[in-house]
């Protein structure tokens, strides 16, 4: 089945309602945000947002949805034998790109890495892990995969609480270093 291309006039729409809700965040958290406020910064009507989105939360984890394709992407964007030590530009970028909107962040994904945020990055990125561990042949793709999203999730959410103390950079060689090592463990 091919896929439908977006409609170019509902990706603007949509793209205007998530950079505003962006550009709100960085004013006040989440919970003090009211659609009025978010379609007048958008210049689109309330009844345009409530054909988009069925509330702010489902318009936010959209308008984050992207960064957890960039975490996906970040921690994949090696090639051959990763170095151990060192993780790929992208992972310590990805860390950077993120932590300004740290507060956004913190509401759509809880310590452990729950909520509905949580969700969406540890079913793309067990997803995306198994498929990679199943293509080299290595052993329990099933299980390393959900090991991976579920550390590198339960991880990122603990660090943008405040619970791991870390800059951007360090806590991206802390993760890499956490992920490759789950990689190597031997299994069975």
């Amino acid at each position: 089945m091919i896929p439908v291309p977006e409609d170019p006039r509902v990706a603007r729409t949509r793209a205007r309602l998530r950079q505003a809700l962006l550009d709100e965040c960085a004013d006040r958290p989440l919970a003090q945000v009211g659609v009025a406020s978010l379609v007048r910064r958008a210049g689109v009507g309330r009844a345009t947002f409530y054909l988009h989105y069925a509330d702010l939360e489902a318009l936010a984890v959209d308008a984050c949805a992207d960064v957890v394709r960039e975490a996906v992407d970040a921690l994949h964007a090696w090639r051959g034998t990763p170095d151990p030590t060192t993780p790929p530009p992208a992972l310590p970028a990805f860390f950077e790109r993120i932590a300004p909107h740290t507060t956004l962040y913190q509401e759509l994904l809880r310590p452990g890495g729950s909520g509905p945020l949580g969700l969406v990055l540890h079913h793309e990125l067990r997803a995306r892990s198994r498929t990679e561990r199943a293509l080299a042949g290595a052993p329990e793709p099933d299980l390393v995969a959900s090991a991976v999203a579920a550390a590198f999730a339960g991880v990122l959410a603990d660090w943008l609480h405040g619970l791991i103390e870390a800059t951007p950079a360090q806590i991206a060689e802390r993760v890499w270093r956490l992920l490759v090592n789950l990689h190597r463990t031997p299994l069975g």
